[in-house]
């Protein structure tokens, strides 16, 4: 047939004009063709010159998305020409097979249409990327001729007197609408940026993000088309795939996204209802958060409606395209009536493919604006919460009423709480319409059958509601529990080598696992509540969808045709979802309830007292680089100036330093100060800290000497009374507390505290505290971090980088809070003297001292001498020897006892270089380590290491199938057969329902008479559904008892393994990586794991039956399977690389922010003595926004994924019902029932596509769990066995305490070297020992090799006669004792920690803490031996502690005491009691002392002197004195 533009018909005389032009149609829609051919002709040729004069200029990054006024609405008014195009070409081309001959002006003119629109908003892209307004003028001529030829059209329509009801009327007029405001927008950009018709042309300046270039998230910038598809992010996802993604390339936050604008936002309506509300009042968080953010709620919500109500279209369609599919169609008529077209099917086709793209638009849409809007309160109520802890008074943190623990789940948990609320949040009140929708359009389908089926899900929906709540409960107490379990194990960890010395790692492991025990209750409980949930959700729509089909039958005369059945089925699935989403979101709500209630009280707790100084009234200007002054020299080295911040002002700093004119700095009238509770810690205080001059303020163990420092600093609260400070001091304090504190940061950082870095002063101040032997140590010297993440380094040494802080900085005052506590003499003695008496002094600083170190008294220019929370004395040494002779005399025999030690001082630095061996130690053996870990990782990789990126892209993206065989194995071998084989059941059986359904629907349809034929397939269908309810039981339960299972096996085996492994792994592995298993990856493994996993197997079990029902119905379909699999598969592949990075990034990004967290909350009182806090409030707002960034991004890849695998999920539902009319379009037999039956199922495909990939992406994150914690289960555990049998051993073994060492060769590890060689030496019983010798000479090591804690390669020890090796190691350590150095004291009660396995009784307890001289303090508790302790032991001084560890070792009555070092960190007087109580209590008894200071043991009946590993003398002290070059006697002598 010939084509011609206004048909050739004979009769007609298509193109005459007789009646006038514009009469005639066809010369009409040739006239609506002239505007897109002249918008065609002006803007390609500029395209063309645009796109290649851009491509080969580099893209700018930020005039790009300058948007013009209007840019949205243009965008969606485009798309909606574009639609309206496509129906009139839908329209031209089923009139024109109704003409005789081909008119092509019937579709022609809507065709250019359809290119002119797509060409306008190309061009208006580029002209809005190049920021070139001129330009648009072609688009503005281009509307308007548009819109009049269209006016034309419409007008001539009218006047032939058409109207509504013929399709082609609607889309002129339409279309005349859209034209007309396209025009109007247009007419807006030239009013805004004038750029035509006016003289002055408006410049606009980008953004201020945009012209930061290290802004990456583009999201808010660019056009609607990227906005809604995530365009922008292809680059990253894909680049992932080459390189991963790093913290760089993820950039910064827009501004407002901040954390610091959302902060401001929300503290500006939290704070107005003060002012506008009852004052006294508390203020609504609820109301503060809608008053911030309740804008783009919504603006989510409204998306969410409108993704709502589009989904409704699906199910719809489906019964058009079925019902449709045998009409047949009478032509006749040049206009088609606008129904006629909804009854096509192909039309209806499209439709659908159209309606499920737009839902799934705006649905992401939705989706995108609440996280980014929950990001937004999390990053602002997280800076509220900081700046809360800053000013939380300290009694509240010191008595308990806010822990740690309290302030980190604040971070941790109640603002992710909230946040997820809010995301959420829309489904809360579009559920209801959703629902009510769902069941008015069931109704118009079925009737009243419908209301049974909704009254089945209606009547199940509050069971489910029930679960839920009982779920949150279930939760909520085994975080309590796990909350339980970590704090044991982490004592446990910290304890580890006490415990494996008294052979307690039993006891308290068991402690552990009856925690364990009720946490898995507890989990079982929520295993079968989850699953129940899961059941009921998987259960209702058949159980709906059972009870209206069979009452159908029953009820209604008319029997059920194919397309109700089946659109009611996809109703039913709609249906469901919402019902399940509510009680998620109703229990979300229910704890963001708790969440805000635990927020306001935190929000309203006690704050420290504001006195003037804490406001910062006070001017603060001074700038950061000030010069300083150091020995009259003033060169300053600001190093990359890496410690500015923007608007962070440095505390001001003293300017006035030799003419001072105050001579006191600080003064105390009738202060009475408290820590919160109505008795006054320190009563009556009166003192003065005279300015320029060195104050020491003595006393025993806990009078009170601490306390009157923070009460001088604000920190205590004051009952009465007055602290005085001179002008310009209290901006101007250094503070070195008791209780070392270290930040998260390099050596340096922790020195320099924000202050500049000043290289002379830096290097001064090392030298002073002898920091530079450690230092050296370190893999990267000072630039080492170090801190709760970083290395550990041992007290004495984290107290020299804090006394290091407070000298460094550049103050008036200096606090220093017992400096000496944890460093031996010889380095007390050089900080004193280089330090304080000269670094300080020479400066004219005031320098206030709390110390037990007596012998430095006499450089004391003022004394303040304590007695129970009391002043004793004030006044200069003089003052306080002619006016208390009693209390002089008391210091001088101190003093003596301590002069005396310094005489016979030996081993120079003796505790510090065993710090630092230790240090060496643990350094030597992480590298061998991380040496052993790198070769395994090189296994791993592909044995053809070529140099390209396919092999570590292949390692990066694969799954580790062989850590999920790990996981299932833990979980049994039945479990996991149980849940393959119902998995496969129920989905068969889910199949089989709808397949008999088709069957039974399309069974003869125009026979009615077989009413009763058609009612005898309902018993089929009644069992199928049974079974299908009954399977899903079975699979629900079996994948989260599963799940129970594997967790119990293998925290079990993880804490075994652990406890029981040799003290060298403890040194090896850092604390921090051990508490991670037993926290972070137990939780994955007990709570993630398993709902994933069910998840991933039902949606692809889902999908797979699905594809294999709609390549059953129309085989054609798995030709467009090809491409589409294809696409899938590199869209998931992209996905889960980058997916992965992005969530490694979060967790790095997270762990940060929340030590940061933790770090202030601990370190409140250093922070406020410093005045840092503006620095610290930087410094969290820089953390919260990095993760935060990390946050946005993977959401934003969440929401790239799911735009992707939803568009195919469309395209899969159109190739479904394309194929399906075409291969009923013959004279086959009625297959409506199946084509009904693969549309059903092509729809659901949608739903399950992206979880499939999410699924895969979060499985293998969470198998990285079970993988570290795999890495643990090979270590190797210590012997515990011995050869001997615990029957051999005698009951009261060792009865005498005689020890014999025979040719004693001792090494850490097999891998280095021995550190103990053939030593030989005899104890008799009853002998006091002392061991000495220079650093590494091996002493410690053999207290060790006493309790086989040490490799023993060679040689035994023996004592009463049996060689220790042999020995059960539990046999061998439970009947010695020992003494360390450092106090450790595990939560609990007193008796607990004196007696854990419950074997003495009370008075043999008494008697331990008489000797121990804590008798009095004890009976004085509430609960006496029931007392609690709280964790380490914090609520007893250091001194108290390690008497505690005393009386533990008197509890035990064994013949041999071995004493590490055991007086380090107690006062003299104590000191004295305890040398008493030795002799005394332990007079028949073996005891080893091993001295760090020769003095202590001069006395001893034996010393043996140890010099790199061999014992090189044994003799009695007296003797080895008498021989002039012993090294016994060097070793007294070098050192007087």
């Amino acid at each position: 047939m010939a084509l011609s533009f206004c048909g050739n018909n004979k009769c007609s005389n298509a193109y005459s004009v007789e009646n006038g032009v514009l009469n005639n149609g066809c010369f009409v829609d040739a006239l609506n063709l002239v505007p897109h051919v002249f918008l065609l002709f002006i803007t390609f040729p500029i395209l063309f010159i645009g796109w290649g004069s851009q491509s080969s200029k580099v893209q700018i990054h930020h005039n790009t998305w300058l948007h013009f006024p209007g840019h949205n609405l243009r965008w969606i008014l485009t798309f909606t020409l574009l639609f309206v195009h496509v129906c009139e070409i839908a329209e031209g081309i089923v009139s024109n097979t109704r003409m005789e001959s081909n008119h092509l002006h019937l579709f022609m003119p809507a065709l250019m249409g359809f290119i002119a629109a797509t060409t306008s908003v190309v061009y208006y892209h580029n002209i809005e990327t190049a920021n070139f307004p001129k330009l648009l003028l072609a688009l503005f001529i281009y509307w308007i001729l548009a819109f009049i030829t269209k006016m034309i059209k419409l007008w001539k329509f009218a006047e032939e007197s058409l109207g509504v009801k013929e399709l082609r009327f609607c889309i002129t007029a339409l279309l005349v609408v859209l034209y007309g405001l396209l025009m109007a927008v247009e007419i807006n950009v030239i009013r805004v940026r004038k750029y035509v018709f006016f003289a002055n042309p408006q410049r606009v300046k980008p953004p201020e993000d945009l012209q930061d270039l290290g802004v990456r998230f583009l999201q808010p910038f660019v056009n609607l088309l990227s906005k809604a598809t995530y365009w922008w992010m292809n680059p990253l996802i894909i680049g992932a795939h080459k390189r991963p993604i790093e913290l760089k390339k993820i950039g910064k936050l827009p501004i407002a996204m901040r954390a610091l604008t959302n902060y401001m936002r929300l503290k500006d309506s939290y704070e107005e209802q003060r002012k506008t509300e009852d004052p006294e009042k508390s203020p609504s968080i609820w109301k503060s958060m809608y008053r911030a953010f309740g804008g783009s709620i919504l603006l989510s919500s409204t998306f969410r409606y409108m993704a709502d109500l589009l989904g409704f279209a699906g199910p719809l369609c489906i019964s058009g395209i079925v019902g449709n599919l045998h009409t047949n169609m009478t032509f006749g008529v040049f206009f088609m009536s606008s129904n006629e077209l909804l009854k096509n099917t192909s039309v209806l086709a499209v439709l659908l493919f159209l309606a499920l793209v737009l839902q799934r638009t705006f649905l992401q849409a939705s989706y995108y604006v609440t996280i980014e809007t929950g990001i937004n309160l999390r990053g602002a109520l997280l800076a509220m919460i900081y700046n809360k802890i800053l000013r939380l008074s300290t009694s509240n943190m010191s008595m308990g009423e806010m822990t740690l623990g309290q302030i980190n789940n604040l971070v941790a948990i109640e603002t992710n709480q909230l946040m997820w609320f809010l995301f959420l949040c829309p489904n809360l009140w579009a559920m209801p319409v959703q629902i009510i929708m769902g069941v008015i359009l069931l109704y118009y389908l079925l009737g009243n059958s419908a209301l049974i089926g909704a009254g089945v899900i209606l009547l199940l929906a509050p069971v489910q509601y029930l679960i839920a709540t009982k779920l949150a409960d279930t939760q909520k107490s085994t975080l309590d529990y796990s909350t339980d379990r970590l704090k044991k194990t982490t004592e446990i960890l910290k304890g580890i080598k006490l415990l494996k010395l008294y052979a307690w790692e039993n006891i308290f492991c068991d402690r552990v696992e009856e925690t364990r025990g009720k946490e898995l209750t507890s989990l079982k409980t929520f295993a079968l509540y989850t699953s129940m949930s899961i059941f009921l959700n998987a259960a209702i729509p058949i159980a709906a969808v059972l009870a209206t089909f069979v009452t159908h039958a029953y009820i209604e005369e008319v029997r059920l045709s194919p397309d109700k059945a089946f659109a009611s089925l996809a109703l039913f699935h709609i249906l469901v979802t919402p019902l399940f989403l509510l009680s998620t979101v109703v229990r979300f709500a229910v704890k963001a309830l708790v969440s805000v209630q635990k927020l306001s009280e935190f929000l309203q707790s006690d704050e420290i007292g504001d006195d003037s100084w804490r406001n910062g009234e006070m001017p603060m200007c001074l700038e950061v680089g000030k010069k300083y002054k150091y020995h009259g020299d003033t060169k300053v080295i600001n190093r990359k100036d890496r410690y500015r911040m923007d608007n962070y002002e440095q505390p001001m700093r003293r300017q006035l330093r030799p003419t001072e004119t105050e001579d006191v700095a600080v003064e105390v009238n009738d202060g009475f100060f408290t820590w919160g509770s109505n008795l006054s810690t320190l009563t009556d205080i009166n003192i003065r800290i005279p300015t320029g001059q060195l104050t020491m303020i003595v006393g025993q163990v806990g009078c009170g000497k601490s306390s009157l420092l923070l009460a001088m600093l604000g920190e205590m609260q004051t009952i009465s009374g007055k602290v005085y400070w001179s002008n310009k001091n209290r901006y101007s304090v250094a503070y070195a507390a008791q209780k070392s504190w270290l930040l998260n940061a390099t050596v340096e950082e922790n020195i320099t505290f924000g202050s500049p870095f000043n290289k002379q002063r830096y290097k001064a101040v090392i030298d002073t505290c002898s920091l530079q032997p450690d230092i050296d140590l370190l893999p990267f010297g000072d630039q080492t971090e170090i801190g709760e993440r970083g290395i550990n380094l041992s007290g004495g040494q984290r107290q020299r980088i804090c006394v290091a802080r407070a000298l460094y900085q550049n103050t008036n005052i200096v606090f220093l809070d017992d400096p000496f506590s944890a460093l031996d003499i010889h380095l007390s003695d050089h900080l004193m003297q280089e330090g304080i008496l000269k670094f300080l002094q020479d400066d004219k600083r005031t320098v206030v001292l709390v110390t037990h170190k007596l012998q430095y008294l006499i450089h004391a220019d003022w004394i303040i001498a304590m007695k129970d929370g009391s002043v004793l004395r004030e006044g200069t040494l003089k003052d306080i020897q002619t006016h208390d002779v009693e209390l002089y005399e008391h210091w001088k025999t101190l003093m003596n006892r301590q002069d005396q030690e310094l005489e016979k001082e030996t081993e120079m630095e003796s505790q510090t270089t065993l710090e630092r061996k230790t240090l060496r130690r643990a350094f030597y053996s992480r590298e061998a380590k991380n040496h052993i870990d790198d070769e395994d990782e090189e296994e791993e990789v592909e044995e053809d290491d070529d140099d390209n990126m396919s092999t570590t892209t292949s390692r990066r993206s694969k799954i580790q199938w062989k850590m999920c065989c790990r996981y299932l194995s833990s979980g049994g071998f039945l479990m996991v057969f149980l849940m393959v084989s119902s998995k496969l059941a129920k989905h068969s059986v889910m199949v089989a329902i709808d397949y008999w359904l088709a069957a039974w629907t399309s069974s003869n349809p125009h026979n009615q008479s077989l009413i009763a034929q058609h009612r005898s397939c309902v018993p089929v269908f009644i069992i199928l559904c049974g079974a299908a309810i009954a399977l899903c039981l079975i699979t629900s339960l079996t994948v989260e008892f599963l799940g129970v299972a594997a967790a119990t096996n293998l925290h079990h085996n993880l804490l075994n393994k652990i406890i029981h492994a040799p003290i060298r792994f403890f040194d090896v592995t850092p604390l921090g990586q051990i508490l991670n298993r037993f926290s972070a990856d137990t939780n994955i493994i007990d709570q993630h794991i398993p709902p994933t996993l069910e998840s991933l197997t039902r949606s692809t079990l889902l999908c797979l039956s699905a594809i294999g029902v709609i390549a059953f119905v129309t085989p054609t379909f798995l030709i467009a399977l090809v491409p589409l699999a294809v696409a899938f598969y590199f869209i998931q592949k992209y996905f889960r690389v980058a997916s992965k990075d992005l969530q490694d990034l979060d967790d790095s990004t997270q762990l940060p922010l929340l030590c940061h967290f933790s770090e202030t909350a601990e370190g409140l009182t250093t922070i406020r003595a410093f005045r840092h806090e503006a620095r610290f409030k930087q410094r969290m707002l820089e953390l919260t926004d990095t993760n935060n960034t990390a946050y946005l991004f993977l959401s934003a890849a969440n929401r790239w994924l799911e735009v992707r695998t939803d568009y195919l999920g469309a395209v899969i539902v159109l190739t479904a019902a394309v194929a399906a009319i075409w291969s009923t379009s013959g004279p086959d037999v009625d297959q409506s029932g199946l084509v009904g039956l693969g549309l059903t199922y092509a729809l659901t495909v949608t739903n399950y596509l992206n979880w499939v990939v999410r699924n895969l992406a979060d499985l293998e994150v969470q198998m990285a769990a079970v993988k570290k914690v795999n890495s643990f289960l090979s270590t190797e555990s210590e012997n515990y066995e011995g050869s001997m049998d615990v029957s051999q051993v005698p009951e009261d073994w060792p009865q005498h305490g005689e020890i014999k060492i025979h040719d004693l060769c001792v090494r850490y590890d097999s891998m280095l070297k021995p550190v103990l060689k053939q030593v030989n030496a005899h104890i008799n019983p009853g002998q006091k020992v002392g061991i000495c010798g220079r650093t590494g000479s091996g002493k410690s090591s053999l207290s060790l090799a006493f309790f086989n804690m040490v490799d023993v390669f060679e040689g035994k020890i023996v004592i009463d006669g049996i060689d220790i090796c042999k020995l059960p190691l539990q046999t061998l350590r439970s009947r010695l004792s020992i003494i360390l150095q450092d106090p450790v004291l595990f939560s609990g009660s007193i008796r607990l920690n004196l007696d854990p396995e419950r074997t003495c009784t009370d008075d043999r307890l008494w008697e331990a803490l008489e000797i121990a001289q804590l008798k009095n303090m004890v009976k004085a508790l509430p609960g006496g031996l029931d007392a609690v302790v709280t964790e380490g032991g914090e609520n007893f001084s250091v001194g108290q502690r390690q008497l505690f560890c005393l009386a533990r070792a008197f509890v035990r009555k064994s013949s041999i005491l071995i004493m590490d070092e055991a007086t380090a960190s107690i006062d003299m007087a104590t000191e004295n009691i305890l040398q008493k109580v030795v002799m005394t209590a332990f007079a028949d008894r073996t005891v080893v002392t091993i001295a760090h200071l020769v003095s202590s043991i001069l006395e001893a009946e034996q010393v043996l002197v140890f010099s790199s590993g061999t014992l090189v003398e044994c003799d009695s002290a007296p003797n080895l004195l008498a021989q002039e070059n012993s090294l016994f006697s060097i070793l007294v002598r070098t050192h007087k």
